[in-house]
């Protein structure tokens, strides 16, 4: 593998704002006419600040803000707005010009400042637009403009998965990370924005990044970098004084990916407790108890010394059983026809470099595949083979995830077979039991030929497989809601481009090609011939700006007031918008946009 080298080190610019374009349109709209303004409320590192910098972008507003060390020094946070030795009632009045305030970090503001952004909201003459960190301390005077309805509040949630892949897909100058990478981080940083930059920055620097080999992605493979980031989020556990409490949190660390049972492994029940009550570690129905942050075990097994590392490890023979299970498990679900998202606790021995049993790879690779994750399913069929050298199940996967991709040369070198049709390859029909995923009869239906299906599958496949025989495109429609909630996407957006085929209302037609447009962008790269036709692009930063403000009901005069731009331009960018979307008019943008497939370029 190629170690990634990065450039010399400039100012780095700010990295694109991804993810939070509904919260946007929220904040900006509680900054009208007659609104009073908005609470921003989140954990740390979630992207409050860059938020609120993103909506209030060219209004002319104030901006004030707290720090930890000015707490105590009488409205410091308004030092540059009004003087320290002002009274409340002469700061209210020097700031009544101001019609925007922009209130950062307000549960760090000094108890004069707290009570002048108080007296603000309850005149109401000035608009403010106040953030602050969810559990965080805060003086009695910023949490009453929510607790006292002076205020609506938002509180983000956690950045998704999704869209954590496709803000580290749009970092200038960034590499192109594998899947399994992506899912490391975001696992890692549970949507701490901060925390994200920072270990990106560090594997970049540190050249901790391998190019995956026959691909154009880099993979991060082995222990956390101990940055100062991180060491600051992993306080909790780094500086525990007492010996016996780091002792039981290190055990828990590399005890990982099974919990630890108190009795059977000897944890002293009054430690736990401690631990347990300072949110440090949880307790499952049945008594085992784990780490409560994912985080904290890999600090805890990075910083750990190699003595204590070698004396704390667990063998392959203690990972076996975790892997069994669970590869046990995710087949059951496969079996029930049920692939919605699962648990997957043994991650890290990926992520840590361990060796990864190719049977249990080739097991996560057909999940994957089956929810239309093509790119995670490769990556894991290529992480079992690059442990066992040549593991006919991992190959079949990554053809299979390859040939689905669109790139049906690639699949006899990989697979050593020849792809038939339906972007598949040869195999033995019949490959599971009637109405398995996996049987030959399946993939006829998706090609187009439901009577080579006849009598051989079961539940929803054969209801997709009746309804494409009788031409029936609103049963395919609701085929494609089962196969959507039982987590197939791909097939879903299969049976959706089937049925706009079928309809002989226009209108029906656009919906079950706009739906099948927003599946297929969600299944990385999906290329099928099912999908044939369908257009795919993604827009840019800009088309989604305007897409967003038009799938909420805005007219283009009312966007391009609120953009700052001309109509005719904004009617430009919605148009081709449309194209890249796959979208003919403005009513199917909702769905779209509701189904995160318009992703940013």
């Amino acid at each position: 593998m190629t170690s990634y080298e990065r450039a010399a080190r400039t100012l780095d610019p700010p990295w694109p704002f991804t993810g939070r374009e509904s919260e946007l349109d929220l904040v900006r709209a509680s900054l009208g006419a007659g609104r009073d303004g908005l609470v921003v409320s989140g954990p740390v590192g979630c992207g409050k600040s860059r938020l609120v910098a993103e909506a209030t972008r060219a209004t002319g507003c104030a901006r004030v803000a707290g720090t930890p060390a000015a707490r105590h020094l009488r409205f410091a946070a308004f030092a540059h707005l009004v003087p320290e030795t002002a009274s409340l009632h002469g700061a209210h009045r020097r700031l009544s010009g101001i019609r925007l305030l922009v209130v950062d970090d307000a549960h760090l503001l000094d108890d004069a400042s707290a009570a002048l952004v108080h007296q603000l909201a309850v005149h109401g003459r000035t608009r403010l637009v106040v953030v602050t960190t969810e559990g965080a301390p805060a003086p009695a005077a910023v949490s009453r403009l929510w607790t006292g309805d002076l205020l609506p509040r938002l509180t983000l949630e956690p950045l998704h998965r999704e869209d954590t892949a496709r803000l580290l897909a749009d970092v200038p100058g960034g590499a192109d990370l594998e899947p399994l990478t992506v899912n490391r981080l975001h696992h890692l940083c549970q949507g701490d924005l901060r925390l994200l930059r920072d270990l990106v920055d560090a594997l970049r620097e540190r050249r901790l990044l391998s190019r995956v080999d026959g691909t154009d992605t880099w993979a991060w493979r082995g222990p956390l970098p101990v940055t100062a980031t991180v060491r600051e989020r992993a306080a909790k556990v780094l500086d525990r004084s007492c010996p016996g409490e780091r002792e039981t949190l290190q055990r828990l660390a590399f005890a990982e990916p099974s919990p630890l049972d108190p009795e059977r492994d000897g944890l002293d029940p009054h430690t736990l407790e401690q631990l347990e009550a300072d949110g440090l570690v949880h307790v499952d129905g049945g008594g085992a108890v784990r780490l409560a942050h994912p985080l904290h075990g890999a600090v805890l097994r990075a910083t750990a010394g190699r003595l204590r590392a070698r004396r704390l490890s667990r063998t392959a023979d203690h990972w076996g059983p975790a892997l069994e299970a669970e590869r046990v498990a995710l087949l059951a679900r496969i079996e029930r026809a049920d692939v919605r998202t699962a648990a997957a606790p043994v991650e890290w021995l990926v992520a840590e470099d361990a060796p990864l049993p190719a049977g249990y790879a080739a097991v996560r690779a057909r999940y994957a595949r089956l929810r239309g994750e093509l790119r995670e399913a490769a990556a894991w069929a290529r992480e079992g083979l690059r442990g066992a050298g040549d593991a006919p199940a991992c190959r079949r996967e990554l053809a299979l995830a390859t040939a689905q991709s669109g790139d049906v040369p690639a699949v006899p070198t990989i697979a050593g077979g020849r792809p038939h049709g339906g972007g598949a390859v040869t195999r033995p029909a019949a490959a599971g039991p009637p109405g398995a995923v996996e049987d030959d009869a399946y993939d006829a239906v998706r090609l187009g030929a439901p009577g080579r299906a006849a009598g051989r599958l079961t539940g929803v496949f054969a209801a997709h497989a009746d309804a494409l025989a009788r031409g029936d495109g609103e049963a395919l429609d609701r085929v494609a809601e089962r196969l959507e909630a039982r987590g197939f996407l791909l097939f879903a957006a299969e049976a959706h481009a089937q049925a706009a085929r079928l309809h002989r209302d226009p209108r029906d037609a656009r919906t079950s090609r706009t739906r099948a447009v927003a599946l297929a962008r969600r299944c990385q790269g999906a290329r099928t011939p099912a999908l044939s036709g369908l257009a795919l692009g993604e827009l840019t930063a800009r088309q989604r700006q305007i897409v967003d403000l038009a799938a909420v009901g805005l007219s283009n005069r009312e966007i391009a007031e609120k953009l700052t731009l001309s109509v005719r331009t904004v009617g430009n960018h919605l148009y081709s918008a449309y194209a890249r979307l796959g979208a003919s008019d403005r009513g199917a943008l909702p769905w779209l946009v509701s189904a995160r497939g318009a992703c940013s370029a």
